[in-house]
């Protein structure tokens, strides 16, 4: 039986989608549910090396703040 995907939390739909990997529903589930959540902010590619350093800063500082919550 197929769970109700609307009413999972985002963990648990990837872990069904992971462990039904032939599931499309549950699959496109998972991208809408992810997608809706997703920030609209775009970012350049960065250009040179120095903007690339900064980007690999500000990527290590999110980490970091994600494992302290």
């Amino acid at each position: 039986m197929k769970p109700d995907f609307s009413s999972i939390t985002k963990t648990e739909l990837r872990a069904y989608v992971i462990a039904h990997p032939d599931d499309k529903a549950a699959f496109h589930a998972f991208v809408d549910r992810f997608t809706s959540e997703a920030s609209p902010e775009t970012f350049d590619i960065p250009k040179s090396s120095n903007e690339i350093e900064q980007v690999e800063s500000l990527i290590r500082q999110k980490l970091e703040q994600l494992k302290s919550r």
